[in-house]
């Protein structure tokens, strides 16, 4: 596993899967531009190393291809990480002595996880300490302006540190920052998430500025992490560790107590102003618009560490699909045995590109009882992170769901529109535009299951499928007719 940053550009230059950019390149839209058509196309990553007015090269896209993603989290397939938590999540064997020896292992593998506190003088992160707010500069590093109607820069793949004041819990969430000024950026973390949720805490004691660190550019599974839906309370860096089966090296900021990676790249620190707001947006957005100019807390930054040859890493998001598409790939495939564990009838999940994760999810059951479906959209919409997806199209065992022919054949097949769609108004993503009311409005479950011997419904005609048999003689008989023909 990758102990930072440059280890996994090392091995990503190994691979052959990054560009190196000689040639100098704008950081306003042009690099962007090439971001964008290197991700449509399926290509490399990429590390600028001559940005017009910067002296840091800026890495893009690299997470950007489902082998990348795999290679970040240091697994060939992301069943690898699934088939772990699932061991983790497995009821304890029985009261005997010799059962619970056997539960021993999985106790240390858990225990690997725990992140580890080290000096500053061996975090690489503490190389150069800015502490005169006068020296204070973000114009050294690239940032990157996305879409031509930006409001500006943005710091695009920032992890964001805050902690609460009444449990010392730390949360990292990922939260873009728009650049205001040279030690200012408006911090954009909207009510439903971690980050504006420990502002409160902070705002009900009186205590108006909030101390953050925002780490830019650590170990591959700790930015992973930052992007994850983990639930309030479990801490990112303690996950990261689990998904690198080796404990995170942190160390204590500068201004605050917060703990920050110590293989970082750059850490910028300091005080979130819940009484000055600034003009955030508008900003091409991971749904394919832009969002809109709004008021957002200001981030005002008191101290900047850093290694002495850093590396800065943006992403771009906009109309899938997006680096931050694989990173939610990633999401689906690991968290499917939680959700499992939660709702056993699920058999698997997906979230296709084109629904921006909040808008579409399909689902596939073991369908036992009419209402099963109801039972599982109302398990969707009340849970954490999910509760923002606005439309739940639900199948069961026989539908491949990660076959979109299939899965739209099936819809139309099954789904009788006045009785299989169900609609219950709830909190939505405040990205979502087309909601009368901004981050709520109607949500919808659409029951594509088969009907049969169900109260009310008509004789269920059969799916047309060859018998096994067959299929087998064909497969052996016959393969050589289909050989280098794509499936």
């Amino acid at each position: 596993m990758f102990n930072d940053l440059n280890d996994f550009i090392n091995e990503l230059k190994s691979k052959k899967e990054i560009i190196e950019i000689e040639e100098r390149v704008e950081p306003s839209l042009e690099a962007a531009e090439i971001a964008d058509r290197m991700v449509k196309r399926g290509g490399p990553a990429l590390l600028f190393k001559n940005v017009a007015g910067c002296s840091l090269p800026l890495a893009m896209n690299l997470f950007a291809t489902k082998k990348r993603m795999q290679m970040a989290l240091g697994v060939s397939d992301f069943s690898e990480i699934s088939g772990r938590i699932e061991n983790l999540l497995k009821p304890p064997a029985g009261g005997g002595i010799f059962n619970k020896i056997t539960e021993i292992p999985r106790l240390l593998e858990a225990a690997k996880c725990l992140p580890r506190v080290i000096s500053r003088e061996n975090s690489p992160c503490k190389q150069i300490i800015i502490k005169d707010e006068s020296k204070i500069d973000l114009g050294v590093f690239p940032i990157i302006k996305c879409w031509p109607q930006d409001g500006g820069n943005f710091i695009t793949f920032p992890m964001v540190i805050t902690k609460n004041p009444v449990s010392g819990v730390q949360n990292i969430g990922m939260y873009r920052m728009q650049v205001i000024s040279a030690n200012k950026t408006a911090m954009h973390w909207h009510k439903h998430k971690d980050g504006a949720f420990t502002a409160a805490v902070h705002k009900e004691r009186g205590e108006l500025k909030v101390p953050v660190s925002v780490a830019i550019g650590a170990d591959p599974a700790s930015m992973y992490a930052a992007t994850a839906p983990l639930p309030y309370g479990v801490d990112e860096i303690l996950f990261a560790g689990f998904l690198r089966n080796s404990p995170v090296d942190l160390v204590k900021s500068e201004l605050s107590d917060i703990l920050v990676p110590a293989r970082a790249e750059i850490i910028l620190e300091g005080v979130v102003d819940l009484n000055e707001m600034a003009d955030e947006g508008p900003f091409g957005d991971h749904t394919g618009y832009y969002s809109p100019k709004d008021k957002y807390p200001t981030f005002n930054i008191k101290c900047i560490t850093m290694r002495k040859n850093p590396m800065f890493i943006g992403t771009l998001v906009g109309v899938p699909p997006m680096e931050d598409f694989f990173l939610g790939q990633a999401t689906e495939r690991i968290f499917l045995p939680l959700l499992k564990l939660q709702c056993p009838e699920i058999i698997d999940i997906r979230f296709p590109a084109a629904g921006v994760f909040h808008n579409l999810a399909l689902v596939k059951i073991k369908k036992m009882y009419k209402g099963q479906v109801q039972k599982v959209a109302s398990f969707f919409w009340g849970l954490n992170q999910l509760m923002f997806t606005k439309n739940i199209v639900v199948y069961d065992e026989t539908t491949d769901i990660h076959n979109n022919e299939e899965a739209l054949f099936t819809l139309l097949a099954n789904a009788d529109f006045k009785r299989d769609v169900f609609s219950f108004d709830g909190p939505l993503d405040i990205l979502d535009h087309a909601s009368l009311l901004e981050g709520f409005g109607p949500k919808t479950a659409i029951d594509a299951t088969h009907k049969k011997n169900e109260p009310g419904t008509r004789d269920w005609p059969e799916l047309v499928k060859m018998s096994k048999n067959i299929k087998k003689i064909v497969d052996e008989k016959w393969s050589f007719l289909f050989s280098g023909i794509d499936s």
